[in-house]
Order: C-alpha cells, then sequence, then structure tokens
C-alpha cells in the first residue's frame, strides 16, 4: 500500500459511507471499470470502519452516552420488575412496578436494536450472493439508478413531525429492512434510510439522526465479521503509518460528511446527489457493455 492509497480509500469510505451515493457501488466501479485496487486488505478495511465510526461518536457522543446509560439503567428496571413481581405474588403485596421505557434515550435504544435484527439477518443470508453481485458491473449502475430515484423521492416527501417518543417499533423494523437491503452494491445506506425514516413521517432532523446510529451496529458488525478473519495478519513496518493515516482520514471526512448531510437533507437538497447518481450509474450500465 502506498500513501496515496492510504488516503484516497480514506476519502472514499468517509464521504461514500455517509453521503447518499453508495460506498459498495462505487468501489465495484472504481475497480472494474476504472482499474483502481480497492482490496487493500482485510486490516485495513477494518480501520476505515473504525474511522466511520469515529467520526459517528463525535458528532452524536452525548446521544451515544445517553443511550448506553439509559440502556443499563432500563435493564435495572427489568430486573427490579421481575423481583417486584415475584414479590407481590409470593406476599400478597403490591410493590411499585417501574416504567422501563421511560425516556427518549431507552426509546431510541430499543429501536436501534429492533432496527439491527432484520438489518443483521439480510446480511448474513445474503453476503455471498451480494459479494457475487459486486462482479457485475451492470447491478451496481442499476441500484444507483435506483438510489438516485429514492433521493428525488425523498425531496418530495412532506415533512414529518414524529420523534423518538412517538416513533413505533414498527417503523423502526421496516427501516432495518431497508437497511438491509442498502447491503446490494449501488444502494445507498444512508439514502435509503434515510429515505425510509422520511416515508415514516419521521421529523427530517430525527430521520438523519436515526439514520446515523442505527448505522452503529452494523458498521460493528461489519468490522467484528472482518477482525475473524485477519487473525495472524502481518503488517509491513513501513505501512502502518499509512493505516493509521486512512483511518483520520476517513474519520475527519466522514464527520464533515455527516454535518454536510443534516444540511441537505434540513433544506431538500438530495437531487444534486441524485443527479450525480443517475450520471454514475448510467456510466456503469454502459460500462458493463464496453469492458464486458
Amino acid at each position: 500500500m502506498t500513501l496515496f492509497d492510504s488516503i484516497f480509500m480514506g476519502i472514499i469510505q468517509g464521504v461514500t459511507e455517509f453521503l447518499p451515493v453508495s460506498s459498495s457501488g462505487h468501489l465495484a466501479i472504481f475497480s472494474i471499470l476504472f482499474g483502481v485496487e480497492t482490496d487493500t486488505g482485510m486490516l485495513f478495511d477494518i480501520l476505515l470502519h473504525i474511522g466511520t465510526l469515529v467520526a459517528v461518536c463525535a458528532v452524536y457522543y452525548k446521544d451515544i452516552l445517553g443511550m448506553i446509560v439509559e440502556f443499563i439503567r432500563m435493564m435495572g428496571d427489568v430486573f427490579y420488575n421481575i423481583r417486584a413481581k415475584s414479590w407481590n405474588k409470593k406476599h400478597k403485596k403490591q410493590k411499585e412496578i417501574r416504567d422501563v421505557v421511560c425516556n427518549s434515550n431507552r426509546k431510541m435504544a430499543l429501536m436501534i436494536i429492533v432496527t439491527s435484527i432484520p438489518t443483521g439477518v439480510i446480511g448474513f443470508a445474503a453476503s455471498d450472493l451480494i459479494e457475487q453481485l459486486s462482479n457485475y458491473l451492470i447491478v451496481p449502475g442499476i441500484c444507483l439508478l435506483i438510489t438516485a430515484t429514492m433521493l428525488l423521492i425523498a425531496d418530495r416527501l412532506p415533512d414529518g413531525n414524529i420523534t423518538p417518543k412517538k416513533a413505533s417499533y414498527t417503523s423502526a423494523f421496516v427501516i432495518g429492512i431497508a437497511q438491509g437491503i442498502a447491503t446490494l452494491p449501488g444502494i445507498s445506506r444512508s439514502g435509503t434510510t434515510i429515505t425510509a425514516c422520511l416515508g415514516c413521517k419521521y421529523e427530517r432532523k430525527f430521520a438523519v439522526k436515526y439514520s446515523f446510529l442505527m448505522s452503529l451496529p452494523a458498521i460493528i458488525g461489519a468490522a467484528l465479521k472482518e477482525l475473524l478473519d485477519v487473525s495472524g495478519t502481518e503488517i509491513a513496518s513501513g505501512e502502518i503509518g499509512y493505516y493509521i493515516i486512512g483511518t483520520l482520514v476517513a474519520a475527519v471526512v466522514g464527520y464533515v460528511c455527516i454535518k454536510t448531510m443534516l444540511v441537505i437533507v434540513g433544506k431538500k437538497k438530495f437531487t444534486y446527489f441524485s443527479v450525480y447518481c443517475y450520471i454514475m450509474g448510467l456510466t456503469a450500465i454502459v460500462g458493463h457493455f464496453i469492458v464486458g
């Protein structure tokens, strides 16, 4: 790996992970059509995921910390209620039963868990198929056209008013299915999930926040999956610095892109990305027939 490779892949990871243009689709196009080497090793892929993980945590650290603290407290309330019900049954008395989901942080934590279930099932079941589809340039091409159309729809959806307190677990499950489908090369994860959130009438700022917070289990899961395959890998001493630089680039670029998405969704500016995805999608489809 060269310094250029590490910076280039860090930028690609940071930009395409959070802007609605599909990271997997771009990697497939760069690899097949333009002959760019995108396979820089499992360990570097893990570090790139860590970089984007840091970006999400940096933007939403208060929400993440709040959810972790409240999830622990919620588990404490669950065990308390179990003991209280047992006590009430045994002693014919009435200990107070606590409200387990009593604030927005607890509701968000449960919603993300619900969302992660269909995402994980789809991602696991379709992993081999998705890997095969990435080898055919026409697949990310068609999927990028689908992404472009979704972005046009997202800009034209009416503003919703649903906040975490009002959001249903059914909508969280549906959004999880959308995130699972977005593992197809060329289908943007952020574009798909934000469109799904807006379709469920989520308030626009909440839709962006939820889209990125729900990505944490997926990013962590992808990193852990790759970590299982990387044991025993040796790194050349000269490449350690490049690995670190690539990770930092992914984190910084990802941070900027998340902040950018907050503005884009609020001002309904998805159209520009839609046009870009149409161009890239058509380029990939034409390239498929030229390259063969």
